[in-house]
């Protein structure tokens, strides 16, 4: 299969696993990896917790939001930060580029993976819980994803795996 010319845009929550995955997917596939959170920190020269300190969770979603429309990036694994679907339109620029990935992670899992969440650089607002935050953003990551990975029990080489299958029942149901 020729991935070529289709990116492969990664979105979920916090701790899902984008980068680690996104990183392991781009080798698999020989193409080209971007994290968009380490584009954001780059441009402003500071982390994402130093710009929810000093400017707050809104104007981090808008920094993110004029990196991903600023982002030229066919033929690459994108691992988006999780608050990159706040954003429709820069999420119907990344389109362009491939499908929609969503690292489906069960709460308790994520509850077991992040234990900085105050400090970790996550653009939500003042006292939104972890579970608040799942809840709302899971129900966005379903509207824009093409493919669902179930990421429940599954090693970040698993879901390398179950991502490529999943791309090629993707362009199978396209042919079909």
């Amino acid at each position: 299969m020729d991935y070529s010319s289709n990116s492969l845009i990664l979105v979920g929550m916090p701790g899902a696993g984008k980068s680690t995955v996104g990183l392991l997917l781009a080798k698999e596939l020989a193409m080209d990896f971007v994290d968009t959170d380490i584009l954001i920190q780059s441009r402003e020269k500071k982390t994402l917790q130093d710009i929810l300190d000093s400017e707050g969770y809104l104007a981090l979603r808008r920094i993110e939001e004029e990196v991903l429309l600023a982002t030229n990036y066919p033929s690459h694994v994108i691992a988006t930060g999780g608050s990159a679907v706040y954003s429709q339109a820069a999420m119907n620029h990344l389109k362009q580029f491939g499908r929609v990935v969503f690292l489906d992670v069960p709460l308790e899992i994520l509850k077991e993976r992040i234990h900085n969440y105050d400090t970790r650089g996550i653009a939500r607002r003042p006292g939104q819980s972890l579970l608040e935050l799942f809840a709302e953003r899971r129900a966005l990551y379903l509207q824009v994803a093409d493919i669902l990975i179930d990421c429940r029990d599954l090693a970040p080489t698993q879901l390398v795996e179950e991502i490529i299958y999943a791309e090629a029942e993707h362009f199978a149901e396209k042919d079909a």
